[in-house]
């Protein structure tokens, strides 16, 4: 067998391995949406319009910073009725564009902070004070897979 016939077979057998990858691929019956995260938090028992008040202005005005960004898709705040005392009275919904909107996320975040509160260091300090409104139960990022 010639090196060109070789080069020939080898440059077929790599083309319908990339053909086949790509069929595979188009075989999902699904395909992939935003990615969320949910944050449960708690609310110290008399703190909850407090912290909603929180909510409504700098968390808000975060939430939009990363809109403007187009990081962010869009975010809802969710209330529920908890069934113990470590379960979340308050769940944080927040959507992004895809998994590379958190690239960065740290000076994201810092620029946001900036921002929205003044500096990173009135950031921390507000973060530290809402603790003695809340805790966060857990978090969970996750995707969305859009039927076909």
């Amino acid at each position: 067998m010639s090196s060109y016939q070789r080069f020939a077979a080898h440059a077929a057998f790599i083309c319908l391995s990339f053909t086949s990858i790509s069929v595979l691929a188009e075989d999902h019956p699904y395909t992939e949406g935003p990615v969320v995260n949910v944050a449960g938090i708690r609310t110290a028992n008399g703190k909850f319009e407090e912290y909603m008040k929180f909510i409504a202005t700098t968390w808000r005005q975060t939430m939009e910073a990363g809109k403007q960004a187009g990081d962010v898709i869009s975010y809802e705040v969710l209330t529920v009725q908890p069934r113990g005392e470590n379960d979340p009275d308050i769940y944080l919904v927040t959507r992004y564009k895809n998994w590379a909107a958190l690239d960065g996320w740290i000076a994201k975040g810092d620029a946001i902070s900036k921002k929205v509160e003044g500096s990173v260091e009135a950031s921390n300090r507000s973060f530290s004070d809402r603790d003695k409104m809340r805790r966060t139960v857990g978090s969970a990022t996750m995707q969305v897979l859009n039927l076909k």
